[in-house]
């Protein structure tokens, strides 16, 4: 086997790819082995007649598609072990020669990772990350507690108000005519909400269960559903429930309840404590993020397009399968935020650019910086997965494979470059208009600066 490799434009190559004539004739006797038994020829069983046979009967050509997929498989992995390039993206894969007796020639054009040069990337001068509490954080905390220990109650005695829950009974019509999606039993709607059409919630307030209602609303210019965009529907309504929910007051007794604490002024404390710690930890967050934008905005790379596109596809499938957990297909997801696979990869090229930038100019920092991932600390990362899967630790590192294991260390090499400028970073003053905006939200409140 040969390969050739073409430097292109923009960080992309050609691999032109040759395998020899005796290697794609084995392959066409693979194929004709896999489909010999599905190929009726006259004067043969299924299965029996010679291969030469079936190519005059059908065409020289009938396995070729079979016999190239088997040599691509085969070839472009070597191929690309050979040619010694970084490549990072699919291959796109076109055929230059294929006949039998003849070398089998493709080429495969690909993208090549990119090479960064640094920009400045010490020192650099970011917003001064502070963690805030205020008293209005630990109430809306203590709230979401307070939710979580709320009960149902069923309301029959009056009509429906603002911020009750219900199930309703509709059916939409534009022009005298019901449409798709238009129709729903038993539906749990909260009003106020905003789940429906500007305007439809507020015309059941005072409505009472069993009552007929007719809700008169125009769908919007950008409504998903292009047919319906701007036009004016009628739904028939009915409200089959009203229920609400009741909290249980903020006092000692739900303190005792829900925490350790006796009294709900240690309790509020626990919680503020609580709330510190995190807003720390985001704080750090995000001086790690303005940084890493800073240092990238200083560096020079251009990234080929298939990268990205392979990045937008990774994030697309991880999205895929999050959303498929919880029981809602991609397709179902797009349907109802009025979307289409190709709308949906342009909303996610920005961030699948950012993560690929990031980590560039992050591994060329550790480059730059001769950071080395030891086998101690490698081993370190390993113990807390083994922790917190409850294995041991041995059995954890066995399972591990090598590309398992090297991209853990990169990983870990980019989170010390990370560390490496976050510290080296010099922190200044809000702008005045942010600064303002902290005093109104930390007021009667407690607060922490972070640095390290």
């Amino acid at each position: 086997m040969g390969v050739q490799v073409e430097k292109l434009e923009k960080n992309m190559a050609k691999l032109t790819i040759e395998v020899s004539a005796e290697e794609f004739t084995a392959a066409l006797d693979k194929a004709y082995q896999a489909e010999k038994n599905k190929i009726a020829v006259p004067g043969f069983r299924k299965g029996k007649a010679p291969r030469k046979m079936i190519q005059k009967l059908y065409g020289a050509g009938i396995f070729f598609e079979d016999a190239a997929n088997r040599v691509i498989n085969e070839a472009y992995p070597k191929a690309v072990k050979e040619c010694e390039e970084t490549i990072v993206s699919q291959p796109e894969i076109d055929i230059a020669q294929i006949e039998e007796g003849k070398p089998f020639i493709f080429t495969a054009e690909v993208a090549l990772k990119p090479g960064v040069v640094l920009g400045e990337y010490k020192g650099l001068e970011v917003e001064k990350s502070l963690a805030e509490v205020s008293e209005a954080d630990v109430d809306a905390e203590i709230d979401k507690e307070r939710e979580k220990n709320s009960r149902v109650i069923d309301i029959d005695d009056r009509p429906v108000e603002d911020g009750d829950m219900i199930k309703l009974d509709f059916e939409g019509f534009v022009d005298g005519e019901a449409f798709e999606g238009g129709k729903g039993t038993d539906y749990p709607l909260t009003i106020g909400s905003g789940s429906f059409i500007p305007g439809f919630e507020d015309q059941l307030i005072g409505k009472s269960i069993g009552e007929d209602v007719e809700v008169n609303v125009t769908f919007p210019e950008n409504y998903q559903e292009e047919k319906l965009q701007g036009k004016a529907a009628v739904f028939q309504c009915r409200v089959n429930e009203i229920t609400v929910k009741e909290l249980p007051d903020a006092d000692d007794e739900f303190a005792q309840d829900v925490s350790e604490f006796d009294t709900l002024e240690e309790y509020r404390d626990d919680v503020r404590s609580k709330l510190l710690e995190t807003k720390l930890e985001e704080a750090k967050r995000t001086k790690e993020n303005r940084v890493v934008e800073k240092a990238v905005e200083n560096a020079q790379m251009e990234i080929p397009e298939p990268m990205i596109e392979d990045q937008v596809r990774r994030m697309t499938d991880e999205f895929s399968n999050r959303i498929q957990s919880q029981g809602i297909t991609m397709e179902q997801y797009m349907q109802l935020l009025g979307m289409t696979p190709d709308s949906m990869k342009a909303q996610m090229r920005p961030e699948a650019l950012r993560r690929i930038q990031n980590s560039l100019v992050l591994e060329a920092i550790a480059k730059a910086e001769n950071i080395e991932v030891s086998e101690e600390r490698l081993n370190e990362e390993i113990q807390k997965m083994a922790d917190s899967y409850k294995m041991e630790f041995d059995k954890l590192k066995e399972l591990l494979g090598d590309y398992e294991t090297e991209q853990m260390k990169n990983d870990l090499a980019i989170q010390a470059a990370v560390d490496l400028i976050r510290d080296a970073a010099v922190e200044v003053e809000p702008t005045e208009t942010e600064a303002e905006e902290t005093e109104e939200t930390t007021a009667e409140g407690v607060s922490a600066e972070w640095n390290e």
